[in-house]
This record gives C-alpha cells, sequence and structure tokens, in this order.
C-alpha cells in the first residue's frame, strides 16, 4: 500500500538552531500516527513543514507516492491536507454552519449565499461524523469542547481533507468529551483518512494511535508500533531519547 504522506529526511533551522533534522516519517490510509516529545522537540515544527507554515530547508515531501512542494497552507489544502489547532480556529460568534463555510461559502447563480443549500450539507457532514449532533443554530461559543472538535473536524472532511493534522485535540476536555472525539478518529479512520496526532498524553497516545513517532532535539528517536511498546517504553523515549531494547 502506498502511504498518504511520506516527510523524508526533513530538516529546518532557525538562526543556528536546527529544529528539525533529517526527519523521516509516513502515514497510511485509515491510521492514526502519533507526534510525542517535550516542548521543543521539534514534532510541531516537523507538522507546521506538512501544513505550509514553515518551509523545509531540505527533505523530501511524497503524497500517495508523487514529490509535492508544500510552501504554503493553499499548497497544503490543495493536497488534500487540513490541519485542527488546538484552538480550532472557529469564530465562536457564528453557528456551525457558518463556521464549516467560514470563506468558502455557498452562493446561488445570482451571487446570494445559499443558506439552505449550507445547512443542508452541514446537517449531511454532521450525521457523517456525529450523528447525535443536534445544535446547528446555536453559536459555536454554546457548545461543548468535544462537539467544537466536530465542527472543525467536520469542515476538514467535508472539503475533502484525506490527511488530518491534530494539534492536542483533547486538551482541556473531560472525561466524556475526551472519548467523543476518540470516537470521532475512528470514524475518520474507518473512512480511510490519515491522522497526524499531536499529544502529551502518553496513555491517549497508546489507546488511539496505530503507530507512535518520538522525537527529542529535533531528531527522531523511534517509530514503533503501539503493540510493540509499553507506556514507559514510550517515555523513556521521550526522557532519555532511548530506542526500547526490543527495537534497537
Amino acid at each position: 500500500m502506498t502511504p498518504l504522506v511520506e516527510m523524508k529526511e526533513i530538516s529546518i533551522s532557525f538562526g543556528g538552531v536546527q529544529a528539525v533534522d533529517r526527519v523521516s516519517i509516513d502515514l497510511y490510509p485509515g491510521e492514526v500516527v502519533g507526534l510525542l516529545g517535550h516542548n521543543g522537540a521539534g514534532k510541531s515544527t516537523l507538522i507546521k513543514i506538512l501544513s505550509g507554515a514553515y518551509k523545509a530547508d531540505s527533505g523530501e515531501i511524497r503524497i500517495n507516492g508523487k514529490p509535492v512542494k508544500i510552501e504554503s497552507p493553499r499548497d497544503a489544502r490543495d493536497n488534500s491536507i487540513e490541519t485542527i489547532y488546538q484552538t480550532l480556529a472557529l469564530a465562536d460568534n457564528l453557528d456551525a454552519t457558518a463556521n464549516l463555510f467560514l470563506g468558502r461559502e455557498i452562493v446561488t447563480a445570482t451571487g446570494m449565499l445559499n443558506d439552505a443549500k449550507m445547512e443542508s450539507e452541514t446537517r449531511k457532514i454532521m450525521a457523517r461524523l456525529n450523528p447525535n449532533f443536534r445544535k446547528l443554530q446555536e453559536p459555536v461559543s454554546a457548545l461543548s469542547g468535544g462537539q467544537r472538535q466536530s465542527v472543525a473536524i467536520a469542515r476538514a472532511v467535508y472539503f475533502n481533507a484525506r490527511i488530518l493534522i491534530m494539534d492536542e485535540p483533547t486538551a482541556a476536555l473531560g472525561v466524556h468529551e475526551t472519548q467523543m472525539v476518540a470516537e470521532l478518529i475512528q470514524e475518520l479512520k474507518a473512512q480511510g483518512l490519515g491522522i497526524f496526532l499531536i499529544s502529551h498524553d502518553t496513555r491517549e497516545m497508546m489507546e488511539l494511535c496505530d503507530r507512535v513517532s518520538v522525537m527529542k532535539n529535533g531528531q527522531l528517536i523511534d517509530t514503533c508500533r503501539v503493540e510493540d511498546v509499553t507506556e514507559d517504553d514510550i517515555l523513556s523515549m521521550i526522557i532519555m531519547g532511548k530506542k526500547p531494547e526490543k527495537a534497537a
């Protein structure tokens, strides 16, 4: 099977500091790959290269086996990559439909907003991702954290994302809301999307991910299948930069 994404020998530096040093990772359809590491490990910088926020100094990115140039967020979207940041980037005063189509509104032949079409499309995508979602007309500021995540994910998926980058999606969520996001991730996997998941919660990563990649000081320590490692193995990679013995 061809990977959705291959990042090969990616490097970038800022003012003489090597933020990412020859890192290679990949992602397959229907897979969740977790990225872990302390603050400053380089994981967010690596993902910002994939999302088009930064341009790598060297290395190659392949999408579906073909080399691509990703030098802006538009390039990322053109390659079916969407990023869901921890802040979600939602307009709190607008409802789910307005947020879903914000900046990409559907208009009629006369140039008027096609509100009925946009609401119908929102109902369809929300039914696919979260059948229990009912609050289409309420401002997203009135929604729970899990419901807000649903809106942000729906916006990405509606516009044909095949590769999702999720930055700390369960941070500050309660147990029930965290479970809601976990169910959304499982649904996206079943639909064949690939997900890069950034989190500091090793237990969550063990539950949600198929593989985990650990970075330290800008370098990739290792990528392991979750069934082949323990939580202590992952913590040892994060803290000590040491590969699990069986993977060495």
